[in-house]
């Protein structure tokens, strides 16, 4: 099972930007995702969730400015991220659930990706 998260990059205050996450090895349809952030000298994040059924979930602190979706077809996850604010710099990773049903807890996600780098400037 490989996870790859991509589209981080340098972006200002105020910006939106999209991150994707492929996955491989794991078979449509049976597993739900989600998607964290760590910021330097900060513990790891929740942002967000998608279960096998496609429902999301978010942290109470980002519903509303971020939003996650899925393309089954493509093995395929997104998080777009709007009204972007220095604070939401971070090393951002998109991993998978086996079972379909993610929580907002990053030990019971079972494989993870490397991460991409969203920085933020003011």
């Amino acid at each position: 099972v490989q996870l790859q998260a991509s589209g981080g990059g340098l972006v200002q205050t105020g910006d939106s930007l999209t991150l994707s996450c492929v996955v491989s090895g794991l078979t449509s349809g049976t597993y739900g995702l989600g998607w964290f952030r760590q910021a330097p000298e900060k513990d790891r994040e929740f942002i967000g969730g998608i279960t096998r059924r496609d429902e999301t979930f978010y942290a109470d602190s980002l519903k509303g400015r971020f939003s996650i979706s899925r393309d089954s077809a493509k093995n395929m996850m997104y998080l777009q991220m709007n009204s972007l604010k220095p604070e939401d710099t971070a090393l951002y990773y998109c991993a998978a659930d086996s079972t379909g049903w993610p929580t907002r807890y990053a030990r019971t996600y079972d494989h993870w990706g490397q991460g991409t780098l969203v920085t933020v400037s003011s």
